[in-house]
C-alpha cells in the first residue's frame, strides 16, 4: 500500500497558494531555531499528507525535533509519526523507529500529565505490536498516575491494545477490574466500565453487582454506560430482568437528562408492566417539559408516540393524558402539533371531559396573546382538536360550541373557517344542539369580519332557522348588516349629504403661480377639504357588496328565499306571508339596483345576477317542488357529504388499527421462552444497535446481504445534477467516528484547481 492508501485519522486543511518546498531547504528549516522548526515540521506533514515519500527526512526528525521539550512541537510530532511510514515495503519496521520508540517511552514517564496523557492517546492509534511491546511497562505505570487525565487516557490505550493486541497485555481485564474497583474518578470509571462490557463483560456485571445500590450517586458519564450493559445483558439473557431492573427504576431519578431518556427506554424494552410503563412514560413527559431544546422535546414526544402504538401500553398512557397536556405551555408549533395529535389519540370517554376543559383555556389564553402567526396557527389546531373530539364525543359538543363560535369574528380566516365547517357538521348531527347553535350564530352574526365565514354563517341559519323567531331574527340581522335600503339611493344622498355639514373650510397661504402668457396669476387660499367616509363605518354586508363581492349577495338571496319558504309554511296568515316575502325580493332587487350601477368597485357578475333573479322568480311562484329543493334537498346533500366523510375517517382508522395490531398468522411457530436457545434469544433487534444503524441511514438490516445496493440507498446528494462540480457525500459510522466519504465530479472542460469543499451544520 502506498502512503496516500494507509488509513489516517486526521485530516489537515492546507491552503495551496504556494510552491512545495524542497527536501533540502526543510532539510535546513529543522536544523533552525524553534520557531522555523515548527512551520517545517507543518510543511513536511501536509506534503506527507498529500503523498510525498520524504524518507530523508526522518533521520534529521529523530535528531533535531524529536529531542525538544516544546509542547507545540510534541503535539506536531505526534500527527507526525500517526501518518509517517513506519516499515519498509517488505513490511519490517524501519530501524530508526527504535528510537522514536524509546523517546515515546521517556514521554510516559515525563512530568507533564499533559505530555503523557496526549502521548497515550496516540498510542491508541498505532497498529504496530513491534512499536507498543517495549511502552507496555511504562502504560502500566500511567494506570497510578495522580492526574486522572493520564489515567483516563491509559485505560483507553490498554482497552485498544488488547483489542487489537492481545498477547501485549493478556491480563488487561483483570488489571481494569482491579483500577475500577480503586478508583474514584468519574471518568477514569467510565472508560474502564466501558472497556470491561466489551472486552470480559462477567467482570463488568460482578462490579455492577458489588456497588448497584450507588449507582444513582454515580456521575452521568457511568451511569449512561451502566445503563448500556444491563440493556445488553437482559437482551442476550432475558432471565437477568429481575436482577437489574430495580437499578433501572432508580435510574429514572438520575439528575442527568440522558440518563432518563436512556433509562426509560430500556425499562421499556426490558418489562411490559403497566407499572413500567407508566413510570417511563412519566419520565419522558418530565424530559419533555424540563427540556428547553425543542429537538429534544420533539425526539421525546416521538418515543411516547412509539409506546402508544403498542396495544397494551395504549391503556396506560390514557391515564397520563392530563400529564401530556402539560406540554403545551411550550411555545414551539410542532411540539403543541404533535402533543395535540397524541392526546386526540388517547383521549377516552374517562377523561374527555378534562381534556375538553383544558383545551378550552388554552383557547382563551390564545385572545391574550397578541397577534403572532404562530399564535394563529395554533388556535387553529386547538379548534380542529375541539372539532375532532366533539364528533368523537357527542356529549362534549354542547360544552364546545359556544366558546368557539367566538371564533367566527376572529380576523384568522383559517381559524374561523374551521369553527365554521365544525359548526355546519355539528347543526347536521346533533338535532338538540340547533337552538343553541342558532342563538349563538345570531349573536356574532354582525361582528364577522371575511366574507367567505359571513356566506358560510348565511347558509347555516337559512338551513336550519325552524321557528318563526328564528326567522325573524335572520331578517332583522340581515337587515342590519345591509344598512339603509335602497342601497343606491342612500349612498347617492350620502354622497351628496355629506358635503355640508362636513365641508371644512381652510385658510392656507395665497400661492402666486406663472401662467403660459407670463403673467401672475393668484390663487384662492380658501380650499373646500371632504374627509374621506371611513369604511369602517359601513354595516359589514354593505361594505362587502360595495367592494364588489357580490358572491355573497348570491348566498344571501339563497338564504332568503329558503326562510321566506319556510315562513310561508309556518305562518297561515296571509298579509304577514306576502310582507315577508315582499320585504325578502326588495333586498334582492336593491342588491340587483346597486350592481348595476356605478358605485360598487366592480360590478356584479352575470352568474350572480343570475341567480339572485332565480330566487325571486321562485319568491314570486311559491311552488310546492322549489320549496322541496331549496328546503329538504339542499340539506339532503350535506347529509351526504358529511356521511362519505364519516366513512372515509372510519375506513382510514380501521386501516391504522390493523397496522398496530400484531397480527398471528395461523401457521406461525409458536415460542416458549423456556425452550428457546441463547443465540435465537439475542436475534431480536438490538436497540443500541438499531440506533446506531438508524444515525448511519441503514434501518434495515436485510441491506447487510448485499452491500453495494446497501452502499446507494446512502447516498446523500450535496449538489444539482447540472453544476459545474457534482459531489455526493456517503456516510461512515464506526463507533463514535463518523466517516465522509465525498464523491467531487468535475462537469466543466477546464481543469480545476483549488476546489474546497465547505459543509455547514444545519439544525
Amino acid at each position: 500500500m502506498t502512503a496516500a492508501e494507509n488509513v489516517c485519522y486526521t485530516l489537515i486543511n492546507v491552503p495551496m497558494d504556494s510552491e512545495p518546498p524542497s527536501e533540502i531547504s526543510l532539510k535546513n528549516d529543522l536544523k533552525g531555531d524553534v520557531k522555523l522548526k515548527t512551520e517545517a515540521l507543518k510543511k513536511v506533514i501536509i506534503m506527507i499528507l498529500n503523498g510525498e515519500k520524504l524518507p530523508g527526512l526522518l533521520m534529521t526528525i529523530i535528531r533535531f525535533v524529536l529531542p525538544l521539550q516544546d509542547h507545540t512541537i510534541k503535539k506536531l510530532l505526534l500527527v507526525f509519526w500517526e501518518i509517517v511510514p513506519k516499515t519498509t515495503p517488505d513490511g519490517r519496521l524501519l530501524q530508526e523507529m527504535i528510537l522514536v520508540c524509546d523517546a515515546y517511552r521517556k514521554d510516559l514517564q515525563h512530568p507533564n500529565e499533559f505530555i503523557r496523557g496526549s502521548t497515550l492517546r496516540f498510542l491508541c492509534k498505532l497498529k504496530e505490536a513491534e512499536l507498543l511491546e517495549p511502552l507496555m511497562p511504562a502504560i502500566r505505570a500511567c494506570l497510578e498516575h495522580r492526574h486522572s487525565y493520564v489515567r483516563r487516557n491509559a485505560v483507553l490505550a490498554i482497552y485498544t491494545i488488547y483489542r487489537n493486541f492481545e498477547h501485549l497485555i493478556p491480563d488487561a481485564p483483570e488489571l481494569i477490574h482491579d483500577f475500577l474497583v480503586n478508583e474514584k474518578d468519574a471518568s477514569c470509571k467510565r472508560n474502564a466500565f466501558m472497556m470491561l462490557i466489551h472486552a470480559d463483560q462477567d467482570r463488568a456485571l460482578d462490579y455492577l453487582s458489588t456497588c448497584i445500590d450507588q449507582v444513582q450517586t454515580f456521575g452521568d458519564i457511568l451511569q449512561l454506560v451502566i445503563v448500556e450493559l444491563i440493556y445488553k445483558v437482559c437482551h442476550a439473557n432475558p432471565s437477568e430482568r429481575a436482577r437489574f431492573i430495580r437499578c433501572i427504576y432508580n435510574l429514572l431519578q438520575s439528575s442527568s437528562p440522558a440518563v432518563k431518556y436512556e433509562a426509560a427506554g430500556t425499562l421499556v424494552t426490558l418489562s411490559s408492566a403497566p407499572t413500567a410503563i407508566k413510570a417511563a412514560a412519566q419520565c419522558y413527559i418530565d424530559l419533555i417539559i424540563k427540556e428547553s431544546d425543542n429537538n429534544v422535546k420533539l425526539i421525546v414526544l416521538d418515543r411516547l408516540i412509539e409506546l402508544k402504538e403498542h396495544p397494551s401500553h395504549e391503556r396506560v398512557l390514557q391515564d397520563l393524558v392530563m400529564d401530556i397536556l402539560r406540554v403545551l405551555s411550550t411555545p414551539d408549533l410542532e411540539v403543541r402539533k404533535k402533543t395535540l395529535q397524541l392526546a386526540l389519540d388517547l383521549v377516552s370517554s374517562r377523561n374527555v371531559e378534562e381534556l375538553v376543559i383544558v383545551l378550552k383555556k388554552e383557547v382563551i389564553k390564545t385572545n391574550n396573546v397578541t397577534e403572532h402567526e404562530d399564535t394563529d396557527k395554533y388556535r387553529q389546531l386547538l379548534v380542529r382538536t375541539l372539532h375532532s373530539c366533539s364528533v368523537r364525543f357527542p356529549d362534549m359538543a354542547a360544552n364546545v360550541i359556544p366558546v368557539l363560535m367566538e371564533f367566527l369574528s376572529d380576523n384568522n380566516e383559517a381559524a374561523a373557517a374551521d369553527v365554521l365547517e365544525f359548526v355546519r357538521e355539528a347543526i347536521q348531527r346533533f338535532d338538540n344542539l340547533r337552538p343553541l347553535i342558532v342563538e349563538k350564530m345570531l349573536e356574532v352574526f354582525h361582528a364577522i369580519k371575511s366574507v367567505k365565514i359571513y356566506r358560510g354563517a348565511l347558509w347555516i341559519l337559512g338551513e336550519y332557522c325552524s321557528t318563526k323567531e328564528d326567522i325573524q331574527s335572520v331578517m332583522t340581522e340581515v337587515r342590519r348588516s345591509l344598512g339603509e335600503i335602497p342601497i343606491v339611493e342612500s349612498e347617492i344622498k350620502k354622497e351628496a349629504g355629506e358635503l355640508k355639514p362636513e365641508e371644512e373650510v381652510s385658510v392656507g397661504p395665497a400661492q402666486k403661480l406663472v401662467t403660459e402668457m407670463g403673467t401672475y396669476a393668484t390663487q384662492s387660499a380658501l380650499s373646500s377639504s371632504r374627509p374621506a367616509k371611513k369604511e369602517e363605518d359601513r354595516p359589514p354586508l354593505r361594505g362587502f357588496l360595495l367592494d364588489g363581492d357580490f358572491f355573497v349577495a348570491a348566498s344571501l338571496a339563497t338564504t332568503l328565499t329558503k326562510i321566506a319558504l319556510r315562513y310561508v309554511s309556518l305562518v297561515q296568515e296571509k298579509k304577514k306571508q306576502n310582507s315577508f316575502i315582499a320585504e325578502a325580493m326588495l333586498l334582492m332587487a336593491t342588491i340587483l339596483h346597486l350592481g348595476k350601477s356605478s358605485l360598487p368597485k366592480k360590478p356584479i357578475t352575470d352568474d350572480d345576477v343570475d341567480r339572485i333573479s332565480l330566487c325571486l322568480k321562485v319568491l314570486s311562484e311559491c311552488s310546492p317542488l322549489m320549496n322541496d329543493i331549496f328546503n329538504k334537498e339542499c340539506r339532503q346533500s350535506l347529509s351526504h357529504m358529511l356521511s362519505a366523510k364519516l366513512e372515509e375517517e372510519k375506513l382510514s382508522q380501521k386501516k391504522e388499527s390493523e397496522k398496530r395490531n400484531v397480527t398471528v398468522q395461523p401457521d406461525d411457530p409458536i415460542s416458549f421462552m423456556q425452550l428457546t436457545a441463547k443465540n435465537e434469544m439475542s436475534s431480536k433487534e438490538d436497540q443500541f444497535q438499531l440506533s446506531l444503524l438508524a444515525a448511519m441511514g441503514n434501518t434495515q438490516r436485510k441491506e447487510a446481504a448485499d452491500p453495494l445496493a446497501s452502499k446507494l440507498n446512502k447516498v446523500t446528494q450535496l449538489t444539482g445534477f447540472s453544476d459545474p462540480v457534482y459531489a455526493e457525500a456517503y456516510v461512515h459510522v464506526n463507533q463514535y467516528d463518523i466517516v465522509l466519504d465525498v464523491l467531487v465530479v468535475n462537469q466543466t472542460s477546464d481543469t480545476l484547481q483549488n476546489c474546497t469543499l465547505e459543509l455547514a451544520t444545519l439544525g
